[in-house]
């Protein structure tokens, strides 16, 4: 038999600049999870800024949770949007996390999913 680890659960994807990311946290099929959820993205606005905007929404297993729209600032500054959340994740159900971003004249940086067991 082989001993259990007592380390909580880290899982992350880095996307990078693309415009879609998917974290998928397998189930358990010995306890209830519960996940501290971050999502992070990261653009940089253009050296004429004006009218530079960037978009995040975040599904957890295919259900919007969140989204927000927002101005860019500061030229050739980087921004961001950040959510955070936390779920429970029961016996037996994996958890995914997507987050999708949207940009006007800005430029993707990063986008970037962590997810740890409280």
């Amino acid at each position: 038999m082989t001993a259990m680890s007592d380390r909580p659960e880290r899982w992350q994807v880095d996307a990078g600049a693309a415009d879609i990311a998917t974290l998928d946290i397998p189930a358990s099929a010995r306890s209830a999870r519960v996940f501290e959820i971050d999502v992070r993205f990261v653009v940089r606005a253009p050296q004429a800024g004006e009218g530079a905007w960037f978009a995040l929404a975040v599904e957890l297993n295919g259900v919007r949770q969140w989204q927000r729209r927002h101005d860019a600032h500061g030229p050739g500054q980087t921004d961001s949007l950040d959510y955070h959340c936390r779920r429970e994740v029961p016996v037996g159900q994996a958890l995914r996390v997507r987050a999708v971003t949207q940009v006007g004249v800005a430029a993707r940086v990063r986008l970037l999913i962590e997810a740890e067991e409280a």
